[in-house]
């Protein structure tokens, strides 16, 4: 075989690959020029659970070059059982056959190269060896399966933003994985002009990355950016890696926090308003055939009948949702029979609003060091120094680029906003991008319609603070008020101006 391969590969100047299968039938005959050759989709080919292809490819090199970045490429993302060059000597015959295999574990390069060796004289059993390296790759596999109740993610951002805003949003996207109890194992930051509409990225970044995930045993890349469809399909394809984006492990961290009913079923209507356009369209020739007597054809396929389920259950979620709206609705009107001012808190993710009412009410809401840590809207009656009592209210965090799927499906829980006398942001001080917090926060009140509520600034964790406290105190001051939500001693400015402003609001 290597004889008749070269003899061609050299009557044609062409390169010419073979894939093989394992039990030595021959699959595909690829014919390239003289610099390369091009591999084609293998998706009908098994690859799963750690396994190889259970295909090698053998190609002929005519210029004397070894095996080529492009050649470990390809055995890199199709993982291949083994990837061999054949080197054409200037006479049109075989001379010696290059190797390389992929490695199970965690060395510098994920894979190996066996001793060159001409074709003639090989010894080694091929089929002994493929079985010993998958048997490798089947134990890695096992003992990752083990673990696999703990997602090992590498965290990926492609921006055209500025390098500091790049590097922010990236920071958020860690301590969002680290909310949703995902270890994260690495992160990439990459900047262009322009995203690439297909990859996200370019190949050879994409590669690096490959590289990077089988070095560190990931399981999971997660971009910052939200994936179209396509995107996500490509990038799984070319990676034959769990993709996820930014949206997701937010859906996915409401998922586990929402804990009152109202909450669950915002949280299932947004991820089913995530997961409806995101339904593979390769079914699309075949839609259902209508007309004659009872519809003649083949009927619905899956496609159809998994979206005809989402869309029924999404219009059961909104009778369901208007339902307990009505409820709370029978509740805000109780509430104001007892005429009860309301003072809400708003802020961004984790500045500390569920701590602040904690330590202004003596209560024990769910406070963590986390991004999202409360979900569901929590009251409590808040009596001020001058003897006015309010009731005061917590709501779940905004965040930057907050799914246009989530903030629609959440405005039931928002619409306690609309019955606020008054606004209390949070901000986080001690963070380093608390500006672009509040930004986010202004825009996202402006977006509900709630910018006309009055609303004091309360700049948060002054106990925090570094080197450049004094600064950030003055501008804070001139603002708002400071406060340390763990430090009640703090709250008097605070309390005196809330209720300054309750008073003139009220009168």
């Amino acid at each position: 075989m290597a004889r008749t391969l070269a003899e061609l590969s050299f009557e044609v100047n062409r390169q010419i690959g073979l894939l093989i299968h394992r039990s030595g039938q021959v699959e595909q005959v690829l014919v390239g020029d003289f610099k390369g050759i091009l591999i084609p989709q293998l998706g009908t080919v098994r690859s799963s659970g750690g396994r190889l292809k259970g295909l090698r490819l053998v190609h002929t090199h005519l210029a004397g070059e070894p095996i080529s970045d492009e050649d470990l490429m390809d055995l890199l993302f199709l993982r291949l059982d083994l990837l061999s060059v054949l080197q054409v000597g200037s006479d049109g015959l075989p001379d010696r056959l290059e190797s390389a295999h992929l490695l199970p574990g965690g060395g510098e390069l994920p894979w190996d190269y066996l001793e060159p060796v001409h074709p003639a004289q090989q010894k080694d059993s091929f089929h002994d060896f493929i079985m010993e390296l998958e048997g490798e790759f089947g134990r890695k596999a096992l003992k990752a399966r083990v673990d696999e109740g703990r997602d090992r993610a590498l965290l990926i951002s492609v921006s055209t933003e500025s390098q500091v805003r790049a590097e922010d949003s990236l920071a958020e996207l860690t301590e969002l994985a680290r909310s949703d109890e995902i270890e994260v194992l690495g992160t990439v930051l990459q900047r262009r002009r322009q995203v690439n509409p297909r990859l996200i990225m370019g190949r050879g970044k994409l590669a690096d990355i490959m590289i990077q995930a089988l070095q560190k045993d990931a399981n999971l890349l997660i971009f910052n950016q939200e994936l179209n469809p396509s995107q996500i399909r490509s990038i799984t394809d070319f990676t034959e890696m769990r993709v996820i984006d930014r949206t997701q492990l937010i859906l996915d961290i409401f998922a586990h926090r929402a804990l009152s009913r109202e909450g669950k079923l915002q949280v299932e209507m947004a991820q089913l308003k995530y997961m409806l356009p995101r339904l593979s369209s390769r079914d699309d020739a075949l839609s259902r055939l209508s007309g004659g007597i009872g519809a003649r054809g083949p009927g619905e396929t899956k496609l159809e009948i998994d979206r005809r389920r989402i869309n029924d259950r999404l219009a059961r979620l909104t009778r369901e949702l208007k339902e307990v709206g009505r409820e709370r609705y029978r509740r805000r009107s109780k509430r104001r029979k007892k005429e009860l001012p309301v003072l809400s808190l708003v802020g961004y993710t984790n500045a500390g609003k569920s701590t602040l009412l904690n330590t202004l009410t003596n209560s024990a809401i769910v406070a963590e060091d986390k991004l999202f840590a409360t979900l569901d809207p929590t009251s409590r009656r808040l009596r001020f120094p001058q003897e006015m009592e309010v009731l005061i209210t917590d709501t779940v965090g905004f965040i930057r680029h907050l799914p246009a799927e989530l903030l629609q499906a959440f405005k039931a829980t928002l619409e306690e906003l609309e019955e606020a006398d008054l606004l209390v942001h949070v901000i986080d001080l001690s963070n380093p991008g608390f500006r672009e917090q509040v930004r986010v926060v202004e825009e996202l009140l402006r977006d509900l319609d709630l910018s006309g509520i009055p609303c004091l600034k309360v700049y948060n964790k002054v106990d925090r603070l570094g080197a450049d406290a004094e600064f950030l105190l003055a501008g804070a001051r001139r603002d708002g008020v400071i406060i340390s939500a763990l430090d009640a001693q703090t709250f008097g400015p605070f309390l005196e101006r809330a209720e300054q402003l309750m008073g003139k609001i009220l009168r």
